[in-house]
């Protein structure tokens, strides 16, 4: 019984290699190929988008920032959405 063990053991790489690499779904060779776009800069802007000193230390301010206010144990909704998820609260 131990043999067999092994066997299947030995063999279980050649069924992981058996499966055919590649998009499972359309919309994921579509994400693929955008991400691809975005990799390669087939579709980069010819204008590239700068920022000045000012908009720079803005962003990092308000990210700073951001680290001020202590992250809640539980988030609670106050929009009226009604999405039934319901927040917890001791």
């Amino acid at each position: 019984m131990k043999a067999y063990y092994v066997i299947c053991l030995a063999l279980l790489p050649l069924a992981a290699s058996a499966i055919e690499p590649g998009p499972s779904s359309p919309q994921q060779a579509e994400t693929e190929n955008w991400m691809a776009l975005q990799l390669n800069g087939r579709a980069a802007s010819s204008n590239p988008q700068k920022t000045s000193a000012a908009e720079r230390e803005q962003a990092l301010k308000r990210w700073l920032d951001s680290n001020k206010y202590p992250i809640p144990e539980y988030y609670k909704s106050e929009s009226g959405s009604g999405s039934g998820s319901g927040g917890g609260s001791k």
